[in-house]
């Protein structure tokens, strides 16, 4: 029985090649002064290997995957930007409403999920969020509800807070499924996954350390800060290419 051959990376297949091609856009992006530093990265080199990389992902994840994942990240983190505006829009209100009225704040808090989830879900943690919103749905109450709305919090807002419970639910499984999609790997995928990887860590490499007096510019190339970016940590749409 043959040995199946180790992954030089950590993350699943598609995200990996989805974060080597936004390495590979910010390359483009920057690619004159990249290019001054380095002459083999001379055009058409970041261009043909973006080209591959599209290419490789069709043929062994099925149809631009990875671009299914990234609409996916997109629908997810919409509905995250507006989940989360509407709950910090209650939550200040419950603060200041009941202010008078210390214990029942807190409890109503508590109640609702904000005390455990929300600091995390303001961070762009994914399944603090879900936590928060079902914890919300769950145990407001018709009678705390209404005592809510009755102190002035719009009854729209927290209709909107219950719909979010659901949609995320299921924007989440739709990007999860995206993220485990694949064929069946072979070994010798795995052998032009790794290649990939390894061309995509050397530009990084080299990159980041052009660009070591520009922080900003040398977050681009970290495969893992790009990876997160993509990840359950922030859950958004991949890191757009910024030019010099």
């Amino acid at each position: 029985m043959s040995t199946t051959i180790a992954r030089k990376y950590k993350v699943k297949d598609v995200e990996m090649l989805t974060t080597a091609e936004t390495i590979i856009e910010n390359a483009i992006a920057n690619k004159t002064f990249l290019q001054s530093k380095r002459s083999i990265w001379a055009d058409p080199f970041f261009d043909n290997l973006k080209e591959k990389i599209q290419t490789d992902t069709d043929n062994y994840l099925g149809t631009d995957a990875a671009k299914n994942l990234r609409a996916a990240s997109q629908i997810v983190y919409g509905i995250q930007a507006k989940a989360l505006n509407d709950l910090a829009e209650f939550k200040v209100q419950i603060e200041q409403d009941y202010k008078k009225f210390p214990v029942q704040k807190t409890e109503i808090l508590t109640q609702l999920g904000f005390t455990t989830y929300h600091k995390a879900a303001q961070k762009g943690d994914q399944e603090g969020l879900v936590n928060l919103v079902f914890q919300f749905k769950k145990n407001l109450s018709t009678e705390l509800a209404a005592d809510i709305v009755a102190k002035g919090t719009a009854q729209a807002t927290i209709d909107a807070i219950f719909e979010y419970a659901q949609n995320l639910k299921n924007a989440n499984v739709n990007q999860e499924t995206f993220k485990g999609a694949r064929k069946e790997i072979t070994n010798e995928v795995i052998v032009v996954f790794n290649d990939i990887y390894d061309e995509v860590i050397s530009i990084s490499k080299i990159a980041s350390n052009f660009y070591k007096t520009d922080k900003i510019k040398q977050q681009l190339f970290s495969f893992a800060k790009v990876a997160a970016t993509l990840n359950s940590q922030t859950t958004k749409p991949k890191a757009k290419p910024i030019t010099p």
